[in-house]
This record gives C-alpha cells, sequence and structure tokens, in this order.
C-alpha cells in the first residue's frame, strides 16, 4: 500500500488528507503534527476546528486508511507522497517585516524531510509560499549527499472556510505546478492520477511551477479586492441615500462580473487575505513595481477603513461616547460556519471600543474560546457570553459581526424590552430586517443604507 503524508494538522492539512484518504482507499494517509494536543484532538470527537461535514469526514476513514501521529521521523521515511501544509505567516522582523511571508518552518520542514529520508518522494506544497519557493526548496531538498531526488509541486488549496469540505469534494480546479522536464512531468501526473480518484479530468490544471504559485496570491488578492471595493462604496451609499444592496444587485448582474463577493461587510478576515496581499505588495516592491505593490496595498488599506468607520459610525451614533455603556457583540469568528477567528474584524473592533472604554461582551456559537486567546490581553476588560440574549440583556447597543443564521431569528422584541433605551443596532453584516426591527423600536444602522432613527 503506497502511503501519502500530510504535514500541518491545521485548517488545510487535515480536511485535505482526510478526503483524499475517502476518495483513494487504497492509499494509507498519515497525518503529523508537533502539536500533540491537536493530533489527540484530531483522534477523538472534538476535532480542534469546527468546518460542516468535517467530523463526519473524518470518521468514514480514521484509523482505517486515515491517521493522525506525531512521529514525523518514521513517517517521512515511509511516505512515497509528502504534503505540506506548515504556516506561512506574515514576517515579524528582519528584512520584509509586516509583508514577507516568514518561511523558517517551510525550510524547517524541507530539512527534515531530507533528514528522514532514503528514497525518492515527491513533494507538494499545500501552503500558500511566495512565487519562486518551490525553487528554493528544491535546492535545499536536493543538497542532499544521500543520492536521492525529490519533485517539488505546487498544489495550492482554494478552500473557503465554512464550506471547506464541498470545496474538496467538489473543487472549482485543482492547480498543479511542476518542472517543465521529463521529470517534472512524471510527478505532475503522479498527483494528477491521485486526484482523478474524484475531480474531472478537465478540471485539473497543469501548469509551471511558478504560474501555480502566483496564481494563489492572486486569487486571493482578487477576491479582497471584490471586497474592499463593494465595502469602498457603503460610506458613499449612506451620505447619498443610495442602497448599496441595490448597487450590488445590479453590478452582479452583470455576466462579466457576476454576484459573488459583492456583500457589504466590516471588512474581510481570515488567515489568508490579508497575508497573501501583503506577500504579493511586497514581492512586487522588491522586483521595483511600486505601482503595482501601491495598487494591491490600497486593498489592505480600505478594509482597515472600513473596520475604523464602522466604530466611528457607533460612536457618532450613541452620543459621541461609549465609556461605560455595555455593548453586545454579536459574532466573533471572521465568517459564519467556522470557529476560525484569524484576522477577524472582531478583533480589531473590540479593541477600539474598549480604548472608548466600553464593557464590551462577545458571544458566538463557535469562536468564544479563539476569542479568549485573541483577546487575553485585555480579557480583564471583557465578558464571554455564549447566550446572545444574556450577551445583550441591559446592553446599549448590539454589533453585529459575523453573519450566522441564529442571529436571523433571535427574538429582537425580547431582546429590545432587556436592553438599555435608547436601544441601538449595528448591523456589519447587513443580515436582519431592517425595517422590523425599527417598528419594534430600535435605532438601526446598517451598511451602505440610510439608518432608521427614532
Amino acid at each position: 500500500m503506497k502511503m501519502i503524508l500530510g504535514i500541518g494538522a491545521g485548517y488545510v492539512g487535515g480536511p485535505t488528507m482526510a478526503m483524499i484518504a475517502k476518495k483513494c482507499p487504497e492509499y494509507k494517509v498519515v497525518v503529523v503534527d508537533i502539536n500533540q494536543d491537536r493530533i489527540k484532538a484530531w483522534q477523538s470527537e472534538n476535532l480542534p476546528i469546527y468546518e460542516p461535514g468535517l467530523k463526519e469526514l473524518v470518521q468514514a476513514t480514521l484509523n482505517r486508511n486515515l491517521f493522525f501521529s506525531t512521529d514525523i521521523q518514521e513517517n517521512i521515511a515511509k511516505a512515497d507522497i509528502i504534503f505540506v501544509s506548515v504556516n506561512t505567516p506574515t514576517k515579524t522582523f528582519g528584512t520584509g517585516a509586516g509583508k514577507a511571508a516568514d518561511l523558517q518552518y517551510w525550510e524547517k520542514t524541507a530539512r527534515e524531510i531530507v533528514r528522514f529520508s532514503s528514497s525518492d518522494k515527491i513533494i507538494v506544497e499545500k501552503s500558500t509560499v511566495p512565487v519562486r519557493t518551490a525553487s528554493a526548496m528544491e535546492h535545499i531538498l536536493n543538497a542532499n549527499d544521500k543520492g536521492i531526488v525529490f519533485d517539488v509541486l505546487s498544489n495550492p488549496e482554494f478552500l473557503a472556510e465554512g464550506t471547506a469540505i464541498q470545496d474538496l469534494e467538489k473543487p472549482d480546479r485543482v492547480l498543479i505546478g511542476g518542472q517543465e522536464t521529463e521529470r517534472g512531468k512524471k510527478a505532475i501526473s503522479s498527483l494528477v492520477e491521485l486526484y482523478t480518484h474524484w475531480v474531472p479530468k478537465e478540471k485539473i490544471l497543469t501548469t509551471n511551477v511558478w504560474s501555480s504559485e502566483l496564481s494563489k496570491l492572486a486569487a486571493n488578492a482578487f477576491l479582497a479586492q471584490r471586497i474592499s471595493s463593494i465595502n469602498s462604496l457603503t460610506a458613499f451609499c449612506e451620505l447619498t441615500g443610495a442602497n448599496v444592496h441595490e448597487v450590488s444587485k445590479a453590478i452582479g448582474m452583470d455576466s462579466r462580473l457576476g454576484s459573488r463577493f459583492l456583500c457589504p461587510s466590516v471588512g474581510f478576515g481570515g488567515s489568508c487575505f490579508k497575508k497573501d496581499i501583503l506577500n504579493l505588495v511586497y514581492l512586487c516592491q522588491h522586483y521595483g513595481l511600486k505601482e503595482v505593490a501601491g495598487y494591491w496595498e490600497q486593498v489592505v488599506l480600505m478594509n482597515e477603513y472600513q473596520r475604523k468607520r464602522f466604530v466611528q459610525k457607533m460612536l457618532n451614533a450613541m452620543f459621541n461616547t461609549v465609556a461605560s455603556k455595555k455593548i453586545a457583540i454579536f459574532g466573533f469568528a471572521f465568517k459564519a460556519n467556522t470557529g476560525d477567528t484569524r484576522e477577524s474584524s472582531a478583533i480589531y473592533i473590540c479593541r477600539e471600543l474598549t480604548e472608548e472604554h466600553a464593557r464590551v461582551v462577545i458571544t458566538d456559537p463557535k469562536a468564544l474560546e479563539n476569542a479568549r486567546i485573541d483577546l487575553k490581553d485585555i480579557e480583564e476588560k471583557l465578558l464571554f457570553e455564549p447566550d446572545p440574549y444574556k450577551a445583550a440583556d441591559g446592553a446599549h447597543a448590539i454589533a453585529i459581526l459575523t453573519e450566522w443564521d441564529c442571529y436571523r431569528s433571535l427574538d429582537y422584541k425580547k431582546i429590545y424590552q432587556s436592553m438599555e433605551k435608547p436601544a441601538f443596532i449595528f448591523d456589519g453584516r447587513n443580515i436582519l430586517d431592517h425595517q422590523e426591527l425599527f417598528e419594534i423600536g430600535f435605532n438601526v444602522y446598517p451598511l451602505g443604507k440610510t439608518s432608521l432613527i427614532h
């Protein structure tokens, strides 16, 4: 039985390897990680990440042909194909700090692969990495005195949290980049054969390795650009009386554009968009493309502006002060159907509100534990409450920051009665019935629409 190894048991590695195990039962699939608690969680009823359908996927193959382990050395030695899904965060030090990707974990992994290998292997980049990283990794891997040859392929993930299992099972495309040599083409064919177990061949795109690496950064940059573009119009709509949803619908009906990623919000979050755009900005600056770098950097600046504007809107509406006022934050995850809070707009908004001396209480169905971690330095200034009714009790205002479906169906008459008056709702996702809330008695502040004020 051939063996596939996944190094890194996070949001990408765990679900990806679980899907491969299910679709390719003739392979033994092992996922390794240095975090022992995380590996134990993958083997339990309480997985380390929340994703709809993930638990059922893992349980279907766990301890049959899907295994989780902390024994990196033994599993590297046995593997035929190794998927690398280690963290590549933004650098916080040295050259490129704040923009460039920190590749130290990738390089450490590459050196471990060399150290523990005794046979040729295919190495698959699953982590999002800068253009030409595969070339650097090939130099490290193949500069060995064992006579072992490693073929490095780029196979970026295009998963959206909340729909990751669906994205894995029915992907828009699978992108595989490799060297344009006979050996490189053979390695590409091996990975193509793996994916054709469940992905139609016409959806598998093969490119050179650098095109594949850039395509991942570019895809996230384009998606984030659309979000920042529609968010930039919300302020204009509020000042002019235009309705951003009507504008968005009109734009989305254009077949050249489409309707996706045109929903106004308090800003994009997640582990990829900001990190990948800043990486792209750094690379453009490195190659002397100042104007190109400035173009993409503006997408991030607009996202930051939207977050600050939302807090300023709250201050303006609530008589220019939120000091000592209780603010209920509905939703902390960066998007619905995930517990992931990385780069969530809620982090920034909660911090700014506490700086204004507001009494902030946070509620979220899946992300409260991560919220405590993200805000541990100001935890004593916050309350964490799983029940939204209790969170809103005695509050002066509610801020909707995550588009969880459960917030649409709450009894807002009951909530209104429990709040201080005048009661405010700031809908940072535009998911509620604003006219109905206004008739209940709320002062309602949507994004990109006229506010409803008593």
